[in-house]
């Protein structure tokens, strides 16, 4: 009897190092040259938008994000197409946004880390972001929300704000 409850232990021990590890599993839904492809039919060769303070400043006021000093960025047929990483909980939610003529073209969830929250990967929830625009700096409509998963949901509005407002930043032809 005591063997098989030490046995029992273990496979306990085991199962909840088992579940620990996969909630801070890294998901991957689509990769960078994949989102790519998807948004060009010949992939430009990538960009870098330099910011400088005052910038960083704005986009901060407007997305709630830290750009940083510079942001990689695609552009082809007045499309630009932007990798942003944002926090939901704890750790970064990597995102890829398409912007045209001031308008969210796309918006793909590429990694997820989070533990929770991982609806909103879905195409029924990023749908809603289809053609959004800025509004007074907020986007021009409302983002339903999804129960257990606010933070993400929050993280998205961010950087969907922030790819709009870095797309407002390039120079125009």
């Amino acid at each position: 009897m005591r063997v098989f409850a030490k046995a029992a232990g273990w496979a306990l021990l085991t199962l909840l190092f088992c579940a620990s590890v996969s909630a801070q599993a890294e998901d991957v839904y689509l990769s960078v040259p994949d989102f790519l492809s998807e948004q060009y039919e010949t992939v430009p060769k990538p960009a870098m938008l330099w910011l400088d303070e005052a910038q960083r400043k704005d986009a901060e006021s407007v997305s709630g994000e830290d750009p940083g000093f510079r942001q990689r960025y695609w552009l082809s047929d007045q499309k630009s197409s932007w990798v942003i990483n944002v926090i939901g909980r704890d750790h970064p939610i990597t995102l890829g946004i398409s912007v045209k003529d001031g308008r969210i073209a796309a918006l793909r969830v590429l990694i997820y880390r989070e533990s929770r929250g991982w609806e909103v990967r879905h195409p029924f929830f990023t749908r809603q972001f289809d053609q959004a625009a800025m509004d007074n700096g907020k986007l021009d409509r409302g983002i339903d929300n999804i129960t257990g998963a606010t933070l993400s949901v929050n993280a998205l509005q961010r950087a969907a704000r922030l790819a709009l407002w870095l797309d407002s930043q390039l120079p125009q032809e």
